[in-house]
């Protein structure tokens, strides 16, 4: 009887002992994902490096016209406009800034995909070419019953470069992530303001590892 006593209580023990470590991991892992790095703060005129982009941040507004740079504005709608120095830092010339920039939006705003146009022509998703900064107004059309905040933060996302992708072979920019978040106080405005080209001691290239990859870069 004591023999089987004595299992018994080591058993209870035993299991007692894993609900404890289970616990106190579940514990830590629950605090660990909660501790959250500080987000790098950046004031318009900075400049930020985001992997394949440098970005300038300048100014944010928003319009009701019909049209801005060339982008549709129905009747009940609106757009945020963001005009940023985007300077492709990368090997090839390329058009992969959609996702560069992110607005936090205010809960229940449902925006479309942005527009991208070049100021100094107002053409539609520009190709960038390296080392060649270039103003562009990122532009988002959404419900005109939006209440915009009056000053937006953006955050700004970076891609990784990768010489060799494991599965095609060839360079590669991945694994997205936010790397900084800019504010601008939001105007309202009726027309674009005229704007004045970025100057060229913006430009500043990648190491010389991403700029020799050739045109066979990709994004993931």
């Amino acid at each position: 009887m004591r023999p089987a006593l004595g299992k018994l209580k080591t058993r209870i023990a035993t299991g007692v002992g894993s609900t404890v470590a289970v616990c106190t991991a579940t514990v830590y892992t629950i605090m660990g994902a909660g501790a959250v790095a500080p987000v790098t703060q950046y004031q318009a005129g900075a400049q930020i490096d985001a992997g394949r982009w440098q970005v300038v941040p300048h100014r944010a507004w928003i319009s009701k016209a019909e049209r801005v740079y060339g982008v549709r504005v129905q009747p009940g709608q609106q757009a945020l406009v963001v005009e940023v120095d985007l300077n492709n830092r990368s090997a090839s010339s390329s058009r992969a800034y959609d996702d560069t920039l992110k607005p936090k939006w205010p809960a229940g705003a449902k925006p479309e995909n942005p527009d991208v146009a070049l100021l100094r022509d107002g053409k539609l998703i520009p190709l960038l070419h390296p080392g060649m900064p270039e103003r562009v107004a990122y532009v988002w059309v959404l419900s005109g019953s939006v209440a915009l905040p009056e000053k937006m933060p953006i955050e700004v996302i970076a891609q990784t470069y990768k010489r060799v992708d494991n599965l095609y072979g060839t360079p590669l920019w991945t694994n997205p992530k936010v790397i900084g978040q800019f504010t601008l106080p939001v105007d309202t405005a009726t027309a674009p303001a005229t704007s004045t080209p970025p100057a060229a001691a913006a430009t500043r290239t990648l190491p010389a590892a991403a700029r020799t990859a050739g045109s066979t870069e990709r994004a993931s």
